[in-house]
């Protein structure tokens, strides 16, 4: 774990942190009263004053708390947490769909068991008129004993529910979203469908359905270009399976699967047509990411190995009588004790050295008599200007004088050594706002908080200069999108409305020299430049 990292949040210890991302954070805790381990679901500290992160993590928890599904990660409970949101989730442990796609294709017959149980799941959300609207291998959960488990419910809505996305603006992951989702047209359970029948297609053909790197060119393709069909990338795939896929993923929602039900019973109808995995999904077959097998961990590490030592072939070895060898080991014998003694001898002279090395020397007067030597003195850790000395006099002699109590020196107390006043003096010395110390001059503080003030103005220039390139490749890319009745990504409209706002605290910090709130919003805005940077291309 992370410095940052809490301890316990109310009656959850935190052990490791999960993932993380741009609205909160996931810990794996355990419970202090039930040791049961659960994960935890935290709204980051600096977005919980922003009503729609704050908003979109509230409807998650009422989505969550509304679902019961053995496909679903459940909802424990939520509760608040001084200024944090928090939401504790049932813990599954296992591998998401998208990282098992790192390690290579899924056979057709896996990744239809696995689709059907995600679109049980839906089955039953939509039944509730729930919508989940960012449907992806990454947010499917694979568990060692292949049980798959639907997550992050955080752009769900109601079917019935209005005005929960930005005018002008999509929701969802570029790769998965449906051409009305693109298009920022009113969407259904089908869109749901069509984002299934893309995560089927990757899983098969383990390819992304549209090889476009622009996030333009990839929602232009889900609205107008037609994708591969999965048998020309997979020859050995049965062609029924490959027309539901394309049935799946067809531009028109009439056209596609109407249900998440008519979409499983044509899987059903197909599924043996494909020859069964011959690697089943077992605990023994998945390999965990180091970041998600830690609960698997410790019972790996403390069972012993299994593997079969190599023996390597006899090597003749020379006959030996029992004289001879009675001779050897007389001679072994003799090297282990020189061996051994050698080892004291070094160590003792070594301590030895030590020990004289810390003594004081006798100093010799001159007449032959050797004097004592004087008591050891210690140098200051740091020089302290004569106005934060300590309070009481000190003699003039020097540094390695002691000082005098105010009630003048007495011969029962022994001399002390200025360090440890002068030590405490250093370490009681407080900070002055920009970082300089109490101890400091004022003239040398004024000089620091100017530095610490030019820096940040620096910053500043350096920031809203990035802000205003991406602000302008944003407008550019907005008209483009509109001429071709598309919408911006509604999560790139928000980060481009907290970049100007974190920019605007920015500046009205630094106008009253607030340096511990310029730097914050500084931090802030720069994390949302970075965002749109990177889906601009800048980066």
């Amino acid at each position: 774990m992370s410095e940052n990292t809490p301890k316990q949040i109310g009656d959850y210890v935190i052990l490791r942190e999960l993932g993380h991302g741009g609205m909160g954070k996931v810990y794996q805790v355990r419970n202090v009263l039930s040791d049961r381990i659960e994960a935890m679901k935290v709204v980051l500290p600096d977005l919980a004053g922003r009503s729609e992160f704050v908003s979109r993590f509230m409807r998650e928890i009422k989505v969550l708390a509304s679902l019961e599904h053995p496909n679903i990660a459940a909802l424990r409970t939520a509760f608040t947490s001084g200024d944090q949101f928090v939401m504790i989730m049932e813990y599954v442990e296992g591998v998401t769909l998208g990282d098992r796609l790192e390690q290579g294709a899924i056979s057709p017959a896996d990744a239809m068991n696995y689709i059907d149980q995600v679109l049980s799941a839906l089955s039953y959300a939509h039944s509730k008129h729930i919508i989940h609207r960012d449907i992806k291998p990454a947010n499917m959960m694979l568990t060692p004993q292949g049980v798959v488990k639907l997550m992050d419910f955080g752009l769900a809505r109601s079917a019935d529910e209005v005005g929960l996305t930005m005018t002008g603006s999509t929701v969802g992951s570029l790769d998965y979203l449906s051409p009305e989702q693109v298009q920022s047209r009113p969407t259904d359970e089908r869109s749901d469908l069509y984002s299934v029948g893309v995560s089927l297609y990757q899983m098969v053909t383990h390819q992304r359905m549209f090889s476009a790197t622009s996030s333009y060119s990839i929602m232009e393709a889900h609205v107008k270009e037609t994708p591969r069909s999965p048998i020309e990338l997979v020859p050995s795939l049965p062609k029924p399976v490959s027309d539901l896929m394309m049935m799946s993923v067809a531009k028109n929602p009439a056209e596609r699967f109407q249900t998440a039900d008519a979409f499983r019973s044509a899987l059903s109808q197909v599924k043996d047509l494909c020859p069964p995995s011959l690697t089943a999904p077992t605990a023994a077959t998945i390999t965990l990411p180091a970041s998600q097998a830690v609960a698997a961990q410790p019972a790996m590490e403390s069972r012993p190995s299994q593997s079969v030592p190599v023996v390597p072939p006899p090597v003749a070895q020379p006959v030996v009588t029992q004289s001879g060898r009675g001779g050897v080991i007389a001679v072994v014998a003799v090297l282990v004790l020189l061996v051994l003694a050698g080892a004291w001898y070094y160590r003792s002279r070594q301590n030895n050295q030590q020990i004289v090395a810390g003594m004081p020397v006798a100093q010799n007067t001159g007449n032959g008599v050797p004097q004592p030597p004087s008591p050891p003195t210690e140098q200051p850790l740091q020089a302290v200007p004569p106005a934060a000395a300590p309070v009481g006099p000190v003699s003039s002699q020097g540094p390695e004088q002691t000082q005098s109590s105010p009630a003048g020196p007495t011969s029962s107390q022994p001399p002390q050594p200025t360090r440890s006043r002068r030590a405490v003096s250093t370490a009681n010395a407080g900070m002055q706002p920009g970082g300089a110390s109490l101890d400091q001059p004022p003239q040398q503080a004024v000089i620091d908080q100017k530095k610490l003030l030019d820096d940040l103005e620096r910053e500043s220039d350096q920031v809203n200069g990035r802000a205003a390139a991406v602000e302008s490749s944003l407008s550019t890319l907005e008209r483009q999108m509109q001429n071709q009745g598309l919408g911006l990504r509604g999560d790139m409209v928000a980060a481009r409305n907290n970049m100007h706002n974190d920019l605007a605290k920015a500046k009205q910090a630094l106008d009253v020299a607030d340096t511990e709130r310029a730097k914050h919003f500084l931090e802030l805005a720069n994390r949302e430049v970075e965002k749109l940077e990177a889906f601009m291309g800048h980066r």
